[in-house]
């Protein structure tokens, strides 16, 4: 079933040709100045947020390439150790030597990504709770003008 649009009454009146109120170039509303700034204090939190991330992500390669390295150093060994061994029980011996050493290195390695995780945590919540604080002081302060502009 098609429905047909109905006309609807309208009055126009001299008052509604009239032109429109001018608005005061200084206007807040309408300043560059004050657009801007509210973008600004709109996305600073995501632009931190931004910066913490690319943070931790810089410092995750960084371990990671660590990582990679001691495992390079460990298959050096390795290789060393199958050469340079003149016996079985001396290329066992410095297997057990390098696989000693690797486990403590990836202890440590293990430690340092415990503290890059809860490091990263603790800046992302911080960021959180700042943009948090921000937005209910900014709440706050529209309710108040909203407030005094309804009275």
């Amino acid at each position: 079933m098609l429905v047909r649009p109905t006309r609807l009454a309208t009055s126009i009146t001299a008052a509604s040709l009239a032109a429109p109120t001018p608005v005061a170039t200084t206007s807040s509303r309408r300043d560059p100045k004050t657009i801007f700034e509210a973008y600004r204090n709109a996305f600073a939190p995501v632009l931190k947020a931004q910066q913490e991330g690319i943070k931790a992500m810089d410092r995750l390669g960084r371990y990671q390439y660590a990582l990679a390295g001691d495992y390079l150093e460990w298959s050096l060994a390795h290789a060393k150790a199958a050469v340079g061994a003149q016996t079985p029980a001396e290329f066992v011996s410095k297997q057990v030597e390098l696989a000693t050493a690797l486990s403590e290195k990836l202890r440590t390695r293990a430690q340092e990504f415990v503290t890059l995780a809860t490091d990263a945590q603790t800046s992302f919540s911080e960021v959180v709770s700042e943009a948090a604080v921000k937005a209910t002081s900014k709440a706050a302060e529209v309710t108040k003008e909203a407030t005094k502009r309804a009275a």
